[in-house]
């Protein structure tokens, strides 16, 4: 059976996403093919789109690293997978653990390696990565960048322990997921939000306090009040750089920020300024490997945690997905499902 699939033409905007027909794969000795049941798309993907990502695309490339399908097709060497399995992709395709290096950051789905958002995938035997089997194929498709980034963010290198205090800074899908995570680790947890409407979902994901930037600009100091003084012991900042100074101010003694955000936005503040009288130490990651994806939904499987879904599309209608995600701003992930 035939099928389709999109392919990305960096550089055009919406115009460079155009779609052909798609004849099902051949697997190689070591990969997998799936029919894909559904994906999803990332703020990465908008940066390929835009070449603003440090990875630029490869004209003509499958885009979106995350979705979910079943197994279809197995290389005749294949042993981590079998015909029938639901599976995704690790974001990396080589990261499987340990320390990442620049080759393994290199080799990305939806980037040089075919994504997708397409009828069939092919994915590598060291990216496979078996999906709770709770999850509906909507929400399974959403785990590859969003999830697992904020769960390398609570639990490396140092990682939360129940009773702990974590910061989330933003309400995209990152600092959503990490609002999950965080609870599932047994923490209290606080929220920054720029936006009044999407303080309510917050506290129902369970965030414990939330903060509106726009009303309560100082809420470093909030977040001290509200702790006592102390300051909180993890911050996930998913805004980037225009937020940094605040969230290290907003941390207790020797906390672990780590910043994850793509924004592009000038800071006039030095390193002096960012850090002020604070012990902090401050991290830039890269998503996580297969290891930590897989850590990740064990405890999802225990939990029975769900991911928030914002507005779903039918594969015909994927130019929409992505300018909706870009344009409305949505409060949960937005998902492409297929025939």
């Amino acid at each position: 059976m035939n099928g389709i699939a999109y392919h990305l033409d960096p550089l055009r905007g919406l115009d460079g996403l155009t779609i052909a027909a798609q004849d099902v794969p051949e697997p190689g000795p070591h990969q997998v093919v799936i029919r894909v049941r559904a994906a999803s798309v990332n703020r990465r993907d908008l940066m390929l789109m835009d070449g603003v990502y440090p990875l630029p695309a490869t004209p003509g490339i499958i885009p979106l690293s995350d979705g979910v399908g079943e197994v279809i097709a197995l290389g005749a060497n294949v042993t981590r997978a079998a015909l029938g399995d639901r599976i995704t992709a690790s974001y990396f395709v080589r990261w499987i653990d340990g320390p990442q290096r620049l080759a393994m950051a290199a080799e990305q789905y939806g980037a040089n390696f075919n994504g997708l958002l397409a009828t069939y995938a092919v994915i590598e035997e060291d990216s496979v990565v078996h999906v709770p089997a709770h999850l509906t194929d909507v929400e399974a498709a959403t785990l590859t960048c969003a999830g697992v980034v904020a769960w390398a963010a609570l639990t490396k290198p140092v990682p939360v322990v129940p009773g702990e205090t974590v910061l989330t800074v933003g309400s995209g899908t990152v600092a959503l997921f990490a609002v999950q995570h965080a609870k599932m680790l047994g923490a209290r947890v606080f929220s920054i939000t720029s936006s009044p409407g999407k303080a309510e979902g917050l506290r129902k994901l369970g965030a414990d306090e939330v903060i509106v930037s726009t009303e309560t600009p100082d809420w470093d100091q909030a977040v001290r009040d509200l702790t006592g003084g102390l300051g909180v012991e993890h911050v996930v900042d998913a805004v980037g750089l225009p937020t940094l100074s605040k969230s290290v101010r907003s941390g207790g003694y020797n906390t672990q920020v780590t910043m994850i955000g793509a924004a592009q936005s000038p800071v006039a503040e030095s390193v002096a300024e960012v850090f002020g009288t604070q012990y902090a130490s401050i991290r830039r990651i890269a998503v996580g490997s297969r290891t930590d994806f897989e850590a990740m939904n064990r405890t999802i499987s225990d939990h029975r945690m769900r991911p928030l879904i914002d507005r779903v599309f039918p594969l015909d209608e994927a130019v929409a997905a992505y300018r909706y995600f870009r344009d409305d701003n949505p409060f949960g992930k937005v998902v492409v499902t297929m025939p």
